[in-house]
């Protein structure tokens, strides 16, 4: 935590510190909410401000900044003006386009990414193919917070992680097991669990006869028949 990031404080107008002080907002000072980065940034870069941020589990989450009204006014007014310029429209749909193609582009690498993951034989072809689609559909959604969004690691990483945490989701019974409290616990199962998967995975990759009662031929058939989302 920075010089200038808090804690939302226990009272109105009131910010905490990592040490759990209380301080109180200056005077004249308002709270600009989350939801416009353009004015959060700007404000930022005005001057004196103070961030407030809240931890939950491992994220975390703005609340907002404080900074002077009278700053926010004006440099939302300034936002508001340039917005309503034709020079401005043009701008962003340039860059909704460019944003598009660029997901589009991510879409189908990640998508052959976990098709080569899969590495089915050739029996299996078609089953990896959508198996692949429903793991790209769900995985890749700008703002999903999946791990394929994230850029730290490779794409065949990325691939290979969402593969198991698809299959964990979709081929186990994870999202209903009494999982106990305890440190450490929650990570056992799921190493527990992606080693099942990988078993499930390398019986597709040898090309051996695959009964229908496999959890992921029952993932699939109901992901296709519309009874359940990926």
């Amino acid at each position: 935590m920075t010089d200038n990031t808090f804690l939302p404080g226990p009272r109105e107008n009131t910010v905490k510190t990592a040490n759990g002080d209380v301080l109180t907002v200056p005077a004249g000072w308002a709270l600009l909410l989350p939801g416009d980065a353009a004015l959060t940034r700007r404000v930022k870069a005005a001057g004196e401000h103070w961030i407030i941020q809240e931890k939950k589990g491992r994220k975390v989450f703005s609340r907002g900044v404080w900074a002077p009204a009278d700053t926010i006014e004006q440099i939302r007014a300034d936002l508001e003006a340039e917005r309503s310029t034709e020079a401005y429209a043009k701008r962003k749909l340039a860059s909704a386009r460019r944003r598009e193609k660029t997901q589009t582009e991510y879409v189908d690498e990640f998508f052959e990414a976990v098709v080569v993951f899969l590495d089915f034989h050739s029996d299996h072809a078609e089953l990896a193919q959508q198996m692949a689609r429903a793991i790209t559909q769900h995985a890749t959604p700008v703002g999903s917070g999946t791990v394929a969004r994230t850029k730290r690691i490779p794409i065949e990483q990325r691939a290979e992680a969402a593969v198991i945490a698809w299959m964990r989701h979709q081929t186990t019974a994870y999202d209903s097991m009494p999982i106990p409290r305890v440190k450490g616990k929650r990570r056992e199962v799921r190493r527990m669990l992606a080693q099942h998967s990988k078993g499930i995975l390398s019986q597709y990759r040898r090309g051996e006869f695959i009964s229908e009662d496999c959890p992921l031929q029952r993932a699939l058939a109901e992901i296709t028949t519309g009874e359940k989302t990926p």
